[in-house]
């Protein structure tokens, strides 16, 4: 009978993505008990069959731009699947967009690593719509450079409510907040952004011009990038204005994306778009770039999410598929190929939450600072550097049955490239290294010590080679 399947693995649901990830436990194992035993509920909801349809969903069915209504008023609006929806209101709930900026005695000292292990397990489900609780997050450390407007939006961001209503941001119960850098002549040269911001009074600002790549188009108010008479700076202009009118944002298209295909990517153009400056006029990419620290960590952390999900699908299809009358898991060469992959998964991993531990710690340790500063861009490139190879060789292991849609694998290995490409490229990661060693080379020398200091009997040999 052909209808009778044999020797097909069943999906990998029914488990717990914390209980079944030794080194996360064991970086965790610090962490207060309420800490891990939420992690624990986190792990289990990650492949429940439930979560594991809402992600499928939510990249399946694409969002959808509808510019006007029926009567032919602009509308500008996205349209996403409930199960979107629904997987930001669970991330919202666990706080992945405000925990760092809450005051919660739970989390005290570690609230950048225990962010990472939630976002950690959090994309291993689904990494698209983290995009906006991605920046949410790390717009406040921004709007920090504003304490009127910190004070203004950070209590309506931290509620821990996800409210996905189209009305002004004093009206709902919890806001996310997005980014707008790249133009149409580029995204690295920001300084040559055309947006032009022009005073309106009352400290207010009109901007005029359009964004090539802006994500999260439904957030609530964006961190945009606007020529000023006094130079390139930041403003933060909401979506939508206090009597309910639209604020000249005006969609032209969604990207058709290789992947990350559950969060929609936008082409916009302002027109008269009220704002307020964010930090010191001219100042805008050094206020920016205090947002984009965060997200560059937010990309190792999700590169390094993906590919341990991706080698949990290895593993347990070689654990139950048969060839030559064996396991695949027992054949040697594919032995060597898991473990090669599990080195690599557990040292993105590593390395991820040791940069997290050092933006808990630098406000208080000099060496951890120079960690922060000097390696983000490095843990940045290397993590999201080697994603779509290792999910490549994870789809590999599976054959035929990794190369189609229905299996989770191919949405992994499609939504690899992104983190290596947002938030500064390869070549501009490299670039700010050297950079940091122009302005400070003995930052470096901190790192090296450290690392030294870390690795005990092997440090000083790793040290010496690098």
């Amino acid at each position: 009978m052909t209808d009778d399947v044999i020797n097909q693995p069943p999906p990998l649901t029914g488990g717990n993505a914390w209980r079944g990830d030794p080194l996360l436990i064991q970086l965790a194992e610090r962490f207060s008990d309420p800490v891990r035993k939420d992690l624990d509920g986190l792990g289990r909801f990650v492949l429940t069959q439930e979560a594991q349809e809402l992600a499928r969903l939510a990249n399946v069915e694409t969002p959808k731009l509808r510019t006007h209504d029926r009567q032919g008023r602009r509308i500008d609006q996205v349209e996403f699947h409930p199960a979107y929806h629904a997987l930001m209101r669970r991330s919202v709930a666990n706080g992945l967009h405000s925990s760092v900026w809450e005051n919660g005695d739970a989390e005290v000292g570690r609230r950048h690593q225990v962010r990472a292990a939630r976002f950690y397990l959090t994309a291993e489900l689904e990494t698209g719509h983290l995009c906006p609780i991605t920046m949410t997050s790390a717009s406040l450390a921004a709007l920090m450079a504003s304490p009127k407007l910190f004070r203004e939006w950070a209590p309506r961001v931290t509620t821990r409510k996800y409210d996905q209503s189209q009305k002004p941001p004093v009206e709902k119960t919890g806001l996310t907040l997005g980014m707008g850098m790249t133009e149409k002549q580029g995204g690295t040269d920001v300084r040559a952004n055309t947006t032009r911001a022009e005073r309106a009074g009352s400290g207010f600002y009109r901007l005029t011009g359009h964004k090539w790549f802006m994500s999260a188009p439904m957030s609530d108010a964006f961190l945009v990038l606007g020529q000023a008479p006094e130079g390139l700076s930041c403003f933060l202009v909401p979506r939508i204005l206090g009597d309910g009118s639209g604020n000249g944002f005006r969609f032209q298209r969604l990207k058709d994306k290789l992947g990350n295909r559950s969060n929609a990517s936008s082409e916009v153009e302002f027109v008269n778009a009220i704002g307020e400056m964010v930090g010191e006029p001219g100042a805008g990419v050094k206020t920016i770039m205090d947002m984009v620290t965060l997200t560059r960590l937010d990309c190792a952390v999700a590169s390094s999410a993906i590919m341990r999900a991706g080698l949990a699908e290895a593993v347990h299809h070689t654990r139950h598929r048969q060839v030559f009358g064996a396991n695949l898991i027992e054949q040697q060469l594919m032995q060597r190929v898991l473990a090669d992959m599990a080195l690599d998964v557990a040292a993105a991993t590593a390395l991820s939450f040791r940069l997290a531990r050092s933006f808990d710690e630098a406000a208080s340790d000099r060496g951890e600072a120079a960690f922060a500063r000097a390696m983000t861009p490095v843990v940045k490139y290397w993590v999201c550097k080697i994603a779509p190879p290792l999910l490549y060789e994870a789809m590999e292991c599976l054959g035929g049955n990794g190369y189609v849609e229905e299996a989770p694998l191919a949405r992994y290995y499609r939504e690899a490239p992104v983190n290596a490409i947002w938030e500064g490229s390869g070549n501009v990661m490299a670039l700010d290294v050297l950079r940091v060693l122009g302005r400070a080379p003995g930052l470096f020398d901190e790192v090296l010590s450290g690392i030294d200091r870390d690795l005990g009997a092997g440090g000083r040999g790793t040290v010496g080679v690098l």
